[in-house]
């Protein structure tokens, strides 16, 4: 009797732990940390963890989950290092900031948040808001919405007057006295407060404008903004916290100020020079091209009314030079993640970056490495998703297997799943 209810209790047992499981059956599987391509793999999934990965197109006996994807391409969730959830680029952007409440920015992140997940990105790091994405990412951890796994810097950090100053193009009654705590610092002593502000108030990472911008209300698109004291304070700080800087930066001396400061990454990069990839390489300094965002601003530049007339020729000139930029950079071995900077142009159109490196010379595989493999190491994360690989995150999704060859196929993802739980199966 006592191996009978032994028996029975173990069949019990075996029978809870393989409903929770979910088998992927992949036609072909790529393996980001090779480059390899493997045809007819089945991926276990139990809760939210890759627990196995195995030949063949497994059929499991007992009551599972078993999902067909033979006709696709399987891959990691991608990982976007540049957007921004809070808002979208349109004709009255400049406008609405006078108009919507701060509520609505909350609402306006989850709505593109849930976009950017449908397209394939599983996680994505968010270079800039109002705080509401640093909302956004706690309700997604908490399971009360879904979305990315979201990375935030809540706030950038800049010079008054520079890009990301937030009283921009305002009157001076409507420009009251922003300060660290607005994100705007002009001393050593108020860079290293701004940065202890934004962590303290949850910020995963710091990022500053180390140069103009091109879509902020002001003339300068490319001159320095932060001494080299400041920018000294800002990464020595943020390292004393714990967290990593990202920089803004289209200039080459404000760049390469950043750089030889210790930044982790550049974004953007345009009038990055070959004095400025070498210290980058020296620095382990990784660049994001955003050439989405350039390419996107050059179109909106020719648009009557689409810009502030201070901002239109920023936009003519710089935009279109951020994928020639990318081509150099790429060709002299600079390390790349992959990053758009969604919301200046349409969430959910952020795999149009794969194309556009493409067309500057990257091959497709290695463009899935920097969103996947790349991004997470710069996360300091490769130990919990980048890849598909037991013990790792099952952020997995699905493609067109000729999208290798033709990467504009990677606009339409028809299977997403982060974290074990499906949220697309088309």
């Amino acid at each position: 009797m006592k191996t009978l209810l032994l028996a029975l209790l173990f069949v019990i047992c075996s029978t809870v732990v393989a409903q929770d499981q979910t088998y992927i059956q992949c036609g072909q599987l790529l393996d980001v940390a090779t480059g390899e391509v493997h045809s007819q793999k089945t991926v276990v999934v139990q809760g939210d963890t890759i627990i196995d990965i195995m030949d063949g197109w497994r059929v499991p006996s007992g009551e599972v989950t078993v999902i067909n994807l033979q006709d696709k391409l399987v891959m990691p969730g991608w990982i976007d290092m540049h957007v921004h959830l809070e808002h979208q680029s349109s004709p009255t952007s400049y406008l609405d900031r006078f108009k919507i409440e701060p509520e609505m920015y909350g609402i306006q992140a989850y709505a593109y948040g849930t976009k950017t997940l449908m397209a394939g990105f599983t996680t994505v790091r968010d270079l800039g808001g109002s705080g509401a994405n640093n909302a956004l990412r706690d309700a997604v951890k908490k399971g009360l919405v879904d979305g990315p796994r979201i990375y935030s810097v809540r706030k950038s950090i800049a010079i008054t007057g520079g890009h990301a100053d937030p009283t921009n193009g305002r009157t001076l009654k409507l420009q009251g006295k922003p300060n660290y705590q607005n994100g705007v610092c002009d001393s050593p002593e108020e860079c290293a407060k701004a940065v202890r502000w934004q962590v303290k108030n949850g910020a995963d990472w710091i990022k500053i404008t180390a140069t103009g911008g091109v879509l902020s209300v002001a003339k300068d698109g490319d001159g320095p903004a932060f001494s080299e004291e400041e920018l000294a304070a800002i990464v020595a700080t943020a390292r004393d916290r714990g967290v990593q800087v990202a920089a803004h930066a289209h200039g080459k001396e404000g760049m390469l100020r950043a750089v030889q400061a210790g930044i982790k990454t550049i974004e953007h990069g345009t009038y990055m020079d070959e004095e400025v990839m070498r210290e980058m390489k020296r620095m382990n300094c990784y660049y994001i091209p955003t050439i989405t965002a350039g390419w996107a601003v050059g179109q909106n530049a020719k648009k009557d009314g689409y810009y502030p007339e201070v901002v239109r020729p920023k936009a003519a000139r710089i935009g279109p030079l951020i994928q020639d930029t990318f081509a150099k950079a790429y060709a002299f071995g600079v390390p790349i993640g992959f990053g758009t900077d969604a919301g200046v142009f349409d969430h959910g159109m952020n795999a149009k970056e794969f194309e556009l490196m493409f067309e500057a010379g990257m091959p497709v595989i290695e463009a899935i490495q920097a969103a996947t493999i790349v991004n997470a190491k710069i996360l300091r994360a490769e130990d919990e998703f980048g890849q598909i690989k037991k013990g790792l995150s099952a952020d997995i999704i699905a493609v067109d297997p000729a999208s290798l060859e033709n990467p504009a196929l990677l606009m339409n993802v028809p299977f997403v799943m982060k974290e074990g739980a499906v949220y697309k199966n088309d």
